[in-house]
């Protein structure tokens, strides 16, 4: 049994490892391993997980068993959009896919953000249970981008968007 809740310093290196994991498991076989790697030493290693635990307006969260993490999840306001909050990261181990902890990370995220009017997020188009999930979570699509991330990812993403409260 997972329960969610906030993620600490403590948890950084294993949040990594399951960050290098699943994206190694997601898309190796769309970008190579080698993209994969590059990407994630960029966004996942320990400081950049770092950076995020401590940003104002955010909620970064682990699905933690006592054991292993699970599953995390990172979202925190927008700094563009105004009422907007934005899903950077919901991710689960592939050996714990399918038992509820993505839904729960994500229910416990839709409250992080009163103020908010929204919450958006960019998915790999090929990433078919991602956006199958998110789907149905209420998430619809509005637009593309060429360059998910950080904006010189070289990686598309369809970015979805629910309405919250």
């Amino acid at each position: 049994m997972f329960f969610v809740r906030t993620a600490s310093e403590r948890d950084l290196a294993k949040v990594s490892a399951l960050l290098g994991e699943t994206w190694h498991a997601t898309y190796d076989a769309l970008y190579g391993a080698e993209k994969v790697a590059e990407l994630t030493a960029k966004w996942h290693s320990v400081p950049a997980l770092k950076a995020r635990l401590a940003r104002k307006n955010a909620e970064f969260l682990v699905a933690d068993n006592g054991k292993d993490i699970g599953g995390m999840a990172y979202a925190a306001m927008s700094e563009t959009l105004k009422k907007g909050a934005i899903l950077h990261q919901l991710y689960v181990l592939p050996k714990f896919q399918r038992q509820g902890i993505g839904r729960d990370m994500f229910a416990e995220l839709e409250t992080c953000f009163p103020d908010a009017e929204f919450m958006q997020l960019e998915v790999e188009p090929e990433n078919h249970a991602a956006v199958a999930f998110y789907e149905a979570h209420g998430f619809v699509k509005i637009g593309e981008t060429a360059n998910c991330g950080d904006g010189q990812s070289g990686i598309p993403a369809i970015i979805m968007e629910k309405p919250l409260g």
